[in-house]
């Protein structure tokens, strides 16, 4: 079901504090920074050879992930599998009996997202990200 991992997202109180540390002193170079405003965050991607890391910083304060760091700061906040079929993934997963946050996939950054609850994984939120095709 899980092809491999897609990323590590991070939640920070800034992205421009996160890229002077991880873009500028650590070297990882800087692969797109854009604002979800529907999301209530901004978030940025930095290549770290056979992943990504996303920083992902609240622009709301009513959004989930102000609330994630105003109760346990700055620090691993996801770890994102690709899936190729994520209706599929989210059946099998809820006829494993896992908690899912999302029944149904949403739009996301990078294409269709749900999120595993973390009391279901060991304190570990998952996403599962079905990538868009990107066309020419």
């Amino acid at each position: 079901m899980f092809e491999q991992i897609d990323h590590i997202g991070v939640v920070v109180n800034s992205i421009d504090d996160a890229l002077a540390t991880w873009r500028d002193t650590l070297g990882f170079a800087l692969l797109e920074r854009k604002a979800v405003p529907e999301h209530g965050v901004e978030v940025a991607f930095v290549d770290a050879g056979n992943g990504t890391v996303e920083f992902l910083a609240p622009t709301d304060p009513e959004s989930g992930t102000a609330r994630f760091l105003a109760s346990r700061g700055e620090g691993t906040h996801h770890i994102c599998f690709a899936v190729a079929d994520i209706a599929a993934a989210l059946a099998e997963l809820k006829s494993q009996g896992m908690r899912l946050i999302d029944e149904t996939p949403r739009q996301g950054v990078h294409g269709l997202v749900a999120f595993v609850h973390p009391k279901a994984a060991n304190g570990v939120m998952i996403e599962l990200l079905q990538k868009v095709p990107h066309h020419p």
